[in-house]
């Protein structure tokens, strides 16, 4: 935390502000926010970005090593599979939490990972809309590695659209039944790209087609925004719509619904660096732990904190039906280190890494940030609260 900002933030703060920032967003995308979104941003020392930038370095490492296929192949076991999986996915997140060590230093905490997309666009309009509408002190930006609001959109652009002007769709379940649908909408504003639910897909062969105005478009690559644990709860003919997802096709992915399951809480157990926790399969643990306050339990492909059991009891492991498809992590403690009007609150950054084509790694690009006073970080925890919800964390350059 930087305290000087916080105090300024804060004393400079009031209401009128507070809807004014809502209302830059709403203006633009009227009745599009279905998450609450906290009244501030985070501001952060460059000390706390190097260690998040060091670890998420190290687990980039780790996927990009010859062995990550093979030792992620297991992922696949107890789901469908997508054929046509090439190469790794073009963007990853990692979610961080902001954690009191050991020593009771505050530390990042590597709590969950994915590849799969999240509020890429969002996050841009944003940050807009906080300067806007927030006095933010010109050497704190939430872009990372020199990006900025152009650098990014474009190289987001090259990974959604692909490097050969291919058709590409965004595809979603239901998209404007979905809370996190502005993104969805910001992402067709800055790049273009329609916005299809999976209803509206024709297959011919092995070719896909979606109808506007009359006139069937092919599709060439898809941005993939659909939640393989969302599908489950879907009628019998809306699962059967979904079976193209695992049909051969002539599409290009982004991300590769494979994908989803490789780069998960599964590669967590195999990650090891003092931010990130301690994690099992719960199918290999030998003993079950006394000191279980420690620990929670995780299933592994659940979305959004779904599952999660924080309180563990020892009959918690017996009532588990599929031990292999859960993990067991140290507790993280997380640090209630934002000062707000009516007390602390705790974080969780998420950090966006966007493939680089030229230098052949990951490189970290913009995040967003969830601020809780609850048990749980995200935005469906914090119903009553006030400063908590989804914002955006400002680092020193």
């Amino acid at each position: 935390m930087i305290p000087l900002y916080r105090k300024q933030f804060n004393a400079e703060f009031n209401e009128t502000k507070y809807q004014a920032y809502l209302n830059y967003i709403n203006a633009l995308y009227p009745n599009s926010v279905d998450f609450r979104i906290a009244e501030t941003p985070l501001f952060l020392t460059a000390a706390f970005k190097a260690q998040l930038l060091e670890v998420g370095e190290y687990v980039c490492s780790q996927i990009v090593a010859a062995d990550f296929i093979n030792k992620t192949e297991k992922s696949l076991q107890n789901t469908k599979i997508t054929p046509n999986e090439k190469g790794l996915p073009e963007c990853i997140v990692m979610d961080f939490a902001i954690a009191n060590n050991d020593q009771n230093e505050i530390v990042p905490a590597l709590i969950e990972l994915q590849g799969f997309p999240s509020l890429f666009a969002f996050e841009v309009l944003q940050d807009e809309a906080i300067r806007n509408c927030y006095t933010i002190p010109e050497n704190m930006s939430p872009y990372f590695n020199g990006y900025t609001k152009d650098k990014y959109l474009g190289h987001l652009s090259r990974i959604i659209n692909g490097e050969q002007g291919e058709h590409t769709i965004l595809l979603e379940l239901f998209p404007k039944q979905q809370k996190t649908r502005i993104d969805f909408y910001c992402t067709n504003q800055y790049l273009s790209v329609p916005v299809v639910c999976i209803t509206e897909i024709v297959k011919k062969g092995r070719e896909l087609f979606y109808e506007r105005d009359g006139v069937a478009i092919k599709i060439n690559r898809i941005y993939n925004r659909i939640v393989a644990d969302e599908l489950k709860k879907q009628s019998v003919e809306i699962k059967e719509k979904a079976e193209i997802l695992y049909a051969d096709l002539d599409v290009s992915w982004v991300t590769h619904p494979n994908h989803f399951f490789r780069i998960s809480k599964y590669l967590l157990p195999l990650l090891q660096h003092d931010y990130i926790p301690k994690t099992q399969f719960v199918d290999q643990i030998k003993n079950i732990p006394t000191n279980l306050e420690r620990y929670i339990l995780k299933p592994l492909f659940s979305f959004a904190g779904q599952g999660v059991i924080i309180d563990v009891q020892s009959s918690d492991f017996a009532s588990i039906p599929d031990p292999a498809n859960w993990i067991m992590q140290e507790k993280v403690n997380y640090t209630p280190c934002i000062a707000t009007p009516d007390g602390f609150a705790k974080a969780e950054i998420r950090l966006f890494y966007f493939w680089d084509k030229p230098t052949q790694k990951y490189i970290a690009t913009l995040n967003l940030c969830r601020l809780s006073k609850g048990k749980m970080i995200g935005v469906n925890y914090n119903q009553t609260a006030t400063w908590v919800g989804g914002s955006l964390a400002y680092f020193e350059k």
